[in-house]
């Protein structure tokens, strides 16, 4: 009967279709959850940003990786007299039992040196490497920032405090 067979096969490409909606990648008691960039302009670095949500114990994101980019470098936002300013931090602490973000105006990736512009659709792969749970290669999809957000397409490298903070 062609109508169960149809049927059938709706149903299996559903379960087959589940993980690539929910964009989440798990190692350990980790999970990251739709990790996301926007567009970036010819030579400008890029910001990432995502949710990790921990049920163990406490871990440290210590470094991410990728071909694509020259390097990836952790970051915060603080303001010092009155001006926001991105410092490069060591790690980001990802506490035990709870859910870190990474989100326009704290904790992000920043990706310097891109091999290629990406637009809206595009994605590209990171390493991200934890303390506790090792590594874990996740795809970054861009997409158009939901967040109204300072644009780090028009800082280059010099443009960031490059002193080093504590992983919290």
């Amino acid at each position: 009967m062609p109508t169960r067979y149809t049927a059938l096969i709706q149903i299996v490409c559903m379960l087959f279709a589940l993980p690539l909606a929910a964009h989440e990648y798990k190692t350990g008691n980790l999970v990251i959850d739709h990790p996301i960039a926007g567009p970036n302009l010819p030579n400008r670095p890029m910001a990432a940003y995502m949710k990790i949500e921990n049920s163990g114990a406490a871990d440290v994101l210590v470094a991410a990786s990728s071909p694509n980019f020259e390097t990836i470098e952790i970051h915060t936002v603080e303001e010092t007299d009155g001006v926001m300013k991105m410092i490069q931090v060591e790690g980001i602490e990802i506490a035990s039992d709870a859910t870190t973000e990474l989100a326009p105006g704290g904790y992000h990736l920043m990706l310097f040196g891109a091999e290629e512009s990406y637009k809206i659709g595009d994605s590209f792969r990171v390493t991200l490497e934890f303390a506790q749970s090792g590594t874990v290669d996740i795809v970054v999809n861009i997409e158009k920032p939901k967040h109204n957000h300072r644009d780090h397409s028009g800082h280059g490298h010099s443009g960031h405090d490059q002193s080093s903070g504590d992983s919290n």
